[in-house]
């Protein structure tokens, strides 16, 4: 009877609109009836009972929701995304030493797909992430992984590999590698990772992973070589996550085969993370492939930027030597202040321009597949730490797979208004020889690069948006530089052409409608005709200087030295870390005829705003080379006369012992 009672003294109080629902002990429970209370609650397993609407003083249903509430739902969402903003990385949930980690390297507070992410994450959500470069994707699934490590080891401490990373490069691999090293310095205990990018054996390999680490970060392929090959040595029964970082360059990079082997392999109900700079037909299909029997929670995040930041792009359409002309003036005069990327088609393009830099004593360094990894981490670290201000890469590695992606083909559609079938994959050109997990335009973090120079225009308006977002990270601004050839001006000038340019004007197109979209614009780069042609003589040696033997010398050179430095220095650099500081990969390779006065800008061909100012030292001076006539009699005596010098001058054999008088 009191039950009774107490049932229809509740239902009296529903109809007076008061609402009550059922807790878990089967008992009811008043909750009172606001649209606020309702949005709180809706995601629990009980929910409302019944959504009947209120009657008014005339019996007549009211507004399902009133306006008024609706307004202040709205307010509310405004007041929680404004302080979603303020959300600082102690309030998404995270492990204290992660927390402690983070406020180490001076992260204040997490950016946007950070801030979504790692609670989706932390709470065994699948995710899949479409943001920009350099918006913090990396952090945004390493924290995530090593909290629920942390939390899996402070039940069962045994060993077990629990995260697999799967990257599409050795140099993200070891960019990943660092960041899990500086966010786990205060559980370094409890978390240990390995990564099997680098150049080892299968026994060492069989080694590093017979001890069960947490982490494994690795290739496709390399993962794949040691979970069917190699003795199993990767053993992922226990794996409880799953991510892949750049995983559009995944497939483009040829291991579709892997991967689809890999996902046969993996454990079913594991948590995916799958990080994109793009979402294109290859994460569409990733996402069959890992996303079987689930659909993932979808994040296309696009970072708005502050008010008059960003990248400012420019174009500069010209002949093929005046590409050399211009990056010469704007170098050698210092038009563009601070670090820089330049951008080029292949290794022998990276070769020849640094030795036309030579010409001109412009201090560069390379970076391509041919180099040896240690080498190409090493110079990434270096330029980092603000070593050198000049990186010439190769991005070779843009010519596999899909150049034009599913987006590109739309907006083809939707210019020419012709109808398509449906896209198939173009056939794979035959890759660049090299290191085949080689890539420079995605993924890796360069630091504070002040301008982005595409001295070639890449082949795909994808590739251009992630070379330039090389620059203008983290709320920083940037400048970009593209050089374009018109089609009446290709192979004007033989010996400087390359093939990629014919296209030029068709790509550049592509490009202006997809930058168009996001609300970018390219601007042309205006310069002096004028100024600038005083220095064509100057380039014109310079450029026949740089044969194709001083290129082909130049690589065979350049190879020799790193992989010296690389492997047999390796060991000693690990025990002295700070002689490291000391190898520098900026050296001239003197292949080619070195013009001593081209190193230096006489005062007539500056403007004259550039002369004011500037002292005779500062403009530069070479002096007439004088004939040394010992020098001259020397060469002229031939090495029998070389050799009575060197005799002469030996101390050892001059040198005769006097007794000591008493």
């Amino acid at each position: 009877m009191r039950a009774a009672s107490a049932l229809r003294g509740q239902a009296r109080e529903a109809k007076s609109g008061t609402w009550s629902c059922m807790d878990t002990s089967g008992r009811f429970e008043k909750v009172d009836d606001t649209w606020d209370k309702y949005r709180v609650r809706k995601r629990t397993f009980w929910e409302w009972p019944s959504m009947k609407r209120k009657l008014n003083e005339n019996d007549v249903p009211t507004s399902a929701v009133p306006e008024a509430e609706k307004q202040s739902a709205s307010a509310e969402t405004t007041t929680t995304a404004s302080a979603d903003e303020e959300a600082t990385f102690a309030d998404l949930g995270l492990d204290a030493r992660l927390v402690q980690a983070v406020a180490e390297q001076g992260f204040l507070k997490p950016t946007l797909v950070q801030r979504k992410a790692i609670p989706l994450a932390l709470d065994g959500k699948d995710v899949l992430c479409k943001a920009k470069t350099g918006s913090g994707k990396t952090a945004a699934y390493v924290l995530p992984v090593l909290a629920g490590i942390l939390k899996k080891k402070s039940v069962d401490s045994a060993a077990a590999t629990t995260a697999l990373i799967l990257v599409p490069t050795r140099e993200l691999a070891d960019q990943v590698f660092k960041s899990i090293e500086l966010f786990s310095a205060f559980c370094a205990k409890d978390v240990r990772a390995v990564k099997l990018t680098d150049k080892l054996t299968d026994a060492v390999q069989r080694s590093l992973l017979s001890t069960s680490p947490d982490i494994v970060i690795s290739t496709p392929a390399r993962a794949w070589h040691n979970v069917n090959g190699n003795s199993s040595a990767l053993a992922l029964g226990k794996l409880s996550y799953l991510v892949l970082d750049e995983a559009d360059l995944l497939l483009s990079y040829g291991y579709s085969e892997d991967l689809e082997n890999l996902s046969w392999s993996i454990p079913k109900g594991i948590q995916t993370i799958m990080m994109s700079a793009t979402l294109t037909t290859e994460v569409d299909s990733l996402k069959k492939i890992f996303y079987r029997d689930q659909q993932p929670t979808l994040l296309d995040l696009e970072e708005p930027d502050a008010e008059g930041e960003g990248v400012t792009q420019l174009v500069t359409k010209c002949g093929e030597d005046e590409k050399f002309l211009l990056i010469y003036v704007i170098f050698k005069l210092q038009l563009v202040k601070g670090k820089c990327i330049i951008f080029v088609a292949d290794i022998d393009r990276c070769y020849r321009l640094k030795l036309y830099f030579e010409q001109f004593g412009i201090r560069s360094c390379i970076l391509n597949s041919e180099l040896p990894v240690n080498s190409r981490i090493h110079v990434v670290e270096e330029f980092n730490r603000n070593v050198y201000d000049i990186i010439i890469a190769s991005d070779e590695k843009e010519v596999l797979g899909n150049e034009e992606k599913a987006e590109e083909e739309q907006e083809d559609e939707e210019n020419e208004g012709e109808s398509k079938e449906e896209s198939r994959p173009k056939k794979k050109r035959k890759a660049a020889k090299g290191d085949m997990e080689y890539g420079v335009s995605r993924g890796i973090d360069f630091k504070n690069v002040a301008a982005v120079i595409n001295f070639d225009l890449p082949t795909s308006a994808s590739s251009y948006t992630h070379r330039i977002g090389r620059t203008a990270r983290a709320g920083r601004t940037g400048m970009a530089l593209s050089f374009v050839i018109p089609k009446e001006l290709y192979r004007t000038h033989i010996h400087t052409s390359i093939p990629s340019t014919e296209n030029d004007e068709k790509i550049l197109a592509r490009i202006t409608r997809q930058q168009a979209k996001k609300g970018k614009e390219l601007k042309p780069y205006n310069f002096n005709k004028d100024q600038v042609d005083a220095f064509r003589y100057r380039m014109n040696d310079a450029l026949r200087a740089v044969t194709k033997v001083a290129i082909r010398e130049a690589r065979t050179r350049e190879l020799r030295q790193e992989l010296l430095k690389s492997e047999k220095l390796k060991r000693y650099f690990e025990e002295n870390p700070t002689e490291m500081n000391h190898l520098r990969h900026d050296g001239e390779l003197r292949t080619a005829r070195q013009q001593a006065h081209l190193k230096h800008v006489p005062d007539y061909l500056l403007p004259k705003e550039g002369r004011q100012g500037l002292t005779a030292g500062e403009i530069g001076f070479v002096p007439l080379k004088k004939y040394d006539k010992r020098a001259g009699s020397k060469r002229k005596g031939g090495k029998r006369s070389s050799k009575a010098g060197v005799r002469k001058g030996d101390p050892l054999k001059t040198f005769k012992a006097r007794r000591r008088t008493k």
